[in-house]
């Protein structure tokens, strides 16, 4: 997904900056790292509070596999919820509660 598709998208949230990092793009909205874009897809930050809000929604969290002795590694960001994505209002929600997840681990001092 190009840059500017991704600042649409994310438009409702407010100005968001993007930054190439292994192999994907972060992407940061008031110095806080709201998502990704791995593999063409964008996924939103989540935490303990917000989790079980994208389970509910239909959203998958990014699992990857890590170490062959350590097996799958799941990462605090998840799938849009797909009705979200022609709802400029809904993906609107969604963006908050990842900027919210991000300021929630930054004074947590989880990253």
């Amino acid at each position: 997904m190009d840059n500017d598709a991704i600042a649409d998208l994310f438009s409702g949230l407010g100005r968001v900056t993007i930054r190439r990092m292994f192999g994907g793009k972060g992407i940061y909205h008031e110095g806080q790292i709201v998502a990704l874009e791995v593999g063409g897809d964008i996924l939103l930050k989540a935490d303990a509070v917000s989790a079980p809000d994208f389970a509910a929604a239909g959203s998958s969290q990014w699992v990857y596999e890590g170490h062959i002795r350590k097996g799958p590694v799941a990462m605090p960001y998840w799938s849009i919820p797909d009705s979200a994505l022609d709802d400029p209002e809904e993906m609107t929600h969604w963006t908050r509660k990842a900027y919210e997840a991000a300021l929630r681990s930054r004074k947590s001092g989880k990253k």
